[in-house]
């Protein structure tokens, strides 16, 4: 049951990164940039926590997926602050 909602996590934020990169590519907006480029990292991140949980549970994969989640989050923090400075 835990393998359908790590897969399933993954797939969302996956549906949410390519629904984001369609709307900036539409409109070109800076933030949907960011925003698009935060739920890649996160969707990385989710499938790296299967491979953790389900595929490999012998290998600690915490490192990575703490990694993978930081460099996510302050991409899209990042790109809050530089898209308010201008």
């Amino acid at each position: 049951m835990a393998a359908a909602v790590y897969v399933l996590c993954a797939l969302t934020s996956s549906l949410c990164a390519v629904l984001l990169i369609r709307a900036h590519r539409a409109n070109r907006a800076r933030l949907l940039f960011w925003s698009s480029i935060c739920f890649i990292g996160l969707a990385l991140n989710n499938v790296i926590l299967f491979v953790d949980l389900i595929v490999v549970p012998q290998i600690d994969l915490r490192p990575l997926r703490d990694g993978t989640a930081l460099i996510a989050l302050s991409v899209m923090l990042f790109g809050l602050i530089w898209d308010r400075e201008r």
